[in-house]
């Protein structure tokens, strides 16, 4: 063999060599969680600050993106909601679901998140937090060890320093992706925390799934809701869409004039005004199962979302303003020392 042969057979063994290197890189880093190189719908094309680490998740009929966590980078990395799963964008058949309602985004503040929002928040404080003097810490799930700032109670709108995220892993498939969070600390207080959000393989469903294992020596007892921020195609929140829930409702005190309550759903009659939107805990169900059921619907546009889960309910509180609805069901967790707990809820998109 000549030497112009040789050099020719090496050259392209090596070129071979360095596209194998570059397919084993790329779906390497689509597997850890980092920015996907997936295409979003159309729908969720222009997603607002899209420049965070994210992930694109598909069936062929609902798309969803997620932004993950990163304390560096991420989209979300204040103290009040989980930071697994922070769900930017869903689409149906080009109309989009959740949005940016806040009026200003900085990755810092407690309330700069999208879609179902998930807080755990224990009973008028945080585990750990009565305990801990100022300058100690307390744990809050799915966000991690804090600092306590000052002799104040607990506040959930206070953006409280983080000083421990855990570790944190992720793994993507197609259409599915599980975070896991492991936190330990020398206060009684550890778990290990998995969420997975999850496409169906046909239908327009999208289902969050948990499992919190109790890896401390102190039982975890606290609660658990999605704020939601429903927003159908970033309209205004306005006349003919209406809330049904599984239960006959009754509102702890009077609602806005914005929206009228009758059986078991909450019609708004006109876009609300700021400061005057309606708001207030909701009594009516029994602890059963299937009374956890939230169905959002525009009649105008005929878009809508259900929610369920098989869960009983634990506390409901219903927040509004003149860009978001938010239906907060809150499900209660209880895992002592070396147990786990499951919980699983369920969105149903619609667009007829």
């Amino acid at each position: 063999m000549s030497l112009r042969q040789r050099l020719s057979r090496l050259c392209t063994f090596d070129l071979v060599l360095i596209l194998l290197i570059a397919v084993f890189a790329s779906a390497t880093a689509s597997g850890q969680g980092g920015v996907t190189s997936a295409a979003t719908s159309d729908a969720c094309a222009d997603l607002p600050h899209a420049d965070h680490p994210r992930a694109f998740l598909s069936n062929g009929k609902l798309d969803a993106v997620l932004f993950l966590p990163d304390p560096v980078n991420g989209y979300y990395r204040s103290s009040r909601f989980d930071w697994a799963g922070v769900i930017g964008c869903v689409s149906l058949k080009g109309h989009r679901y959740f949005g940016e309602w806040f009026p200003h985004y900085d990755p810092l503040l407690n309330d700069s998140i999208t879609g179902p929002a998930e807080e755990f928040r224990t009973a008028n404080s945080e585990l750990g937090y009565d305990d801990s003097a100022v300058g100690g810490i307390f744990l809050k799930i799915g966000v991690g060890v804090l600092r306590r700032t000052s002799t104040a109670p607990y506040s959930f709108g206070t953006a409280y320093p983080i000083v421990d995220t855990g570790t944190r892993s992720s793994l993507r498939s197609k259409r599915s992706m599980k975070f896991t969070q492991l936190i330990t600390t020398d206060f009684g207080y550890s778990y290990r925390y998995e969420k997975t959000v999850k496409l169906d393989k046909h239908g327009a469903v999208l289902t969050l799934e948990h499992t919190l294992t109790n890896l401390g020596s102190k039982a975890i007892i606290t609660d658990v809701y999605d704020h939601d921020f429903f927003m159908l195609d970033n309209q205004p929140t306005g006349a003919g869409m209406t809330v049904t829930l599984g239960f006959p409702v009754t509102p702890d005190k009077a609602f806005s004039k914005a929206a009228t309550v009758s059986g078991k759903s909450i019609t708004f009659n006109t876009t609300p005004e700021r400061g005057d939107s309606p708001q207030g805990y909701l009594t009516g169900y029994t602890g059963k199962r299937g009374e956890y059921r939230i169905a959002l619907e525009d009649k105008a546009t005929r878009l809508g979302i259900e929610q369920t889960s098989q869960s009983p309910l634990a506390k409901f509180y219903f927040w509004s303003t003149p860009k978001t609805i938010c239906p907060e069901a809150y499900i209660h967790i209880n895992v002592a020392p070396g147990k786990t707990q499951t919980w699983q809820i369920r969105y149903s998109f619609k667009a007829d």
